[in-house]
C-alpha cells in the first residue's frame, strides 16, 4: 500500500512540473496576472496581451518554451520509469521463479525414487502423494505428504478419550480427514486401550509423560512442522522441542541420515511382519510406510533391516518404526489401501491424520 502512494505521488509532481515551471519564470520576469473584471452576464472578456512591455512578452515566450522543455523531459522520465517498474518485475519474477527452483529439483529427486504415484491429492493444506511398494519379498504403500499448514496433520485419540478405540477407517471419517495411518502402541487394561507411553495430542500430554525406556520412542510433529523424535529421559527435554502432537513405539530405524543397529529383541520378534513407519526428508517433507503381510507369525511381510534398507534407498533423514501387525492401516480418500492382516480393520488407540 505505501509503495502505491509512493507512486501516486511521483506521478503527481511530474505532472504539475511543467505548470510550476511556467509560475516561477511568470514570478521571475516580473509579471502580475491579473483577473479580468467581470462584466455583465454572460459577456466574456477577451484575451489581450496590451499592458505587458515587450521584456515581460520575451519572457513569456522563453517561459512557454521552457515549459514544452520540461514537459518533453518529464515524459522521458515516466517512459524510462514505466520501463524500470516493467524491467524490476521481469527481474523479481524470475528471482522468484530462481528460489523456488532447487526445492523443486529436490522433490523430483526424492520422488523419482519412489516411482510413479498413483493417486495424489493437492490443497492448501498439503500435497500428499500415494506410491506403490513391491520388493522380493513383501509390498506395500507409501504416501509422501508436504505439510503447507498447521491443519494439514494432527493425531487423533480415539474417541478424544483415554481408553477409547476406533479403527483407522472410523477415525479418517470421524474428522474428515483424507487419509489416515495407524500410530503409537497400545496397553489395553480393564477392557479399554489406552495409548502406550508418552502420548501428546493438540500439546497436551494424554496421560502425563513416561521417561523412555525398553528401547521405546517418542515421535511427533513440533510447532514449526517438523518431525521430531527419540528417546526422552524427562518431560523438560521434550518440552524444549514443543511437540504438537506425537505417540510412543519401538524402536528407532534411522537419525540424521544414518540407519541405526536394530536391538536384538526386535530383529526376529517377529522376523517378518506387516510393517507402520514414518520418516522424513531433509526439506521437511513427510513419509509414511505402510507394509503388507499374511500375519503375524514372521513368514511375511518386511524384516525392520528391510525397512532401513527402503528408507536409506528413499533418501529420508529419520525413521521411526510404528505399531506393526494388524495395526498397520493406511487410508487415502476415503477406502482402506493396504490389505491388514487380522482380515478385518484392527480398534486402535491413536491414529496419525492428514487432512485437505
Amino acid at each position: 500500500m505505501r509503495t502505491g502512494v509512493q507512486q501516486m505521488n511521483r506521478t503527481v509532481l511530474l505532472a504539475c512540473a511543467p505548470f510550476l515551471g511556467m509560475v516561477i519564470w511568470l514570478f521571475a520576469a516580473g509579471v502580475k496576472p491579473e483577473a479580468p473584471e467581470i462584466g455583465p452576464a454572460l459577456q466574456t472578456p477577451e484575451p489581450s496581451l496590451a499592458g505587458y512591455t515587450e521584456r515581460q512578452l520575451e519572457s513569456l515566450d522563453k517561459a512557454g518554451a521552457i515549459a514544452k522543455d520540461i514537459s518533453a523531459s518529464v515524459k522521458r522520465v515516466s517512459e524510462l520509469y514505466t520501463m524500470t517498474n516493467m524491467s524490476m518485475s521481469a527481474m523479481m519474477s524470475t528471482a522468484k521463479a530462481q528460489v523456488g527452483r532447487p526445492a523443486a529439483i529436490y522433490d523430483r529427486r526424492i520422488s523419482i525414487k519412489l516411482g510413479y504415484p498413483r493417486d495424489s491429492v493437492q490443497s492448501d493444506n498439503l500435497t500428499a502423494q500415494l506410491y506403490t511398494i513391491r520388493a522380493q519379498h513383501f509390498s506395500g504403500y507409501a504416501l509422501k505428504v508436504r505439510l503447507k499448514s498447521d491443519k494439514a496433520m494432527s493425531l487423533a485419540l480415539a474417541g478424544n478419550n483415554p481408553g477409547s478405540s476406533e479403527t483407522t477407517l472410523a477415525a479418517v471419517k470421524r474428522t474428515g480427514a483424507i487419509a489416515g495411518v495407524n500410530a503409537g502402541g497400545f496397553a489395553d487394561q480393564g477392557g479399554k486401550r489406552y495409548p502406550l507411553s508418552t502420548t501428546v495430542v493438540g500439546g497436551e500430554y494424554v496421560t502425563g509423560f513416561e521417561p523412555s525406556f525398553n528401547d521405546l520412542f517418542f515421535v511427533g510433529l513440533n510447532e514449526d512442522l517438523k518431525l521430531i523424535g527419540g528417546k526422552y529421559s524427562n518431560k523438560s527435554q521434550l518440552d524444549k522441542q514443543k511437540p504438537k502432537f506425537g505417540a510412543s513405539f519401538v524402536p528407532v530405524l534411522r537419525k540424521n541420515g544414518l540407519n541405526l543397529p536394530i536391538p536384538a529383541k526386535w530383529r526376529t520378534n517377529p522376523l517378518r511382519a506387516p510393517r507402520t513407519v514414518i520418516a522424513n526428508y531433509k526439506d521437511n517433507q513427510i513419509l509414511m510406510m505402510v507394509i503388507d503381510g499374511r500375519g503375524e507369525d514372521g513368514s511375511s511381510g518386511a524384516t525392520l533391516e528391510e525397512l532401513q534398507i527402503l528408507l536409506s534407498r528413499f533418501g529420508t533423514i529419520d525413521g521411526y518404526n510404528l505399531d506393526g501387525g494388524g495395526s498397520s492401516t493406511l487410508v487415502f480418500k476415503g477406502r482402506v489401501v493396504n490389505s491388514p492382516s487380522d482380515g478385518q480393520l484392527r480398534r486402535l488407540a491413536t491414529n496419525f491424520l492428514f487432512f485437505k
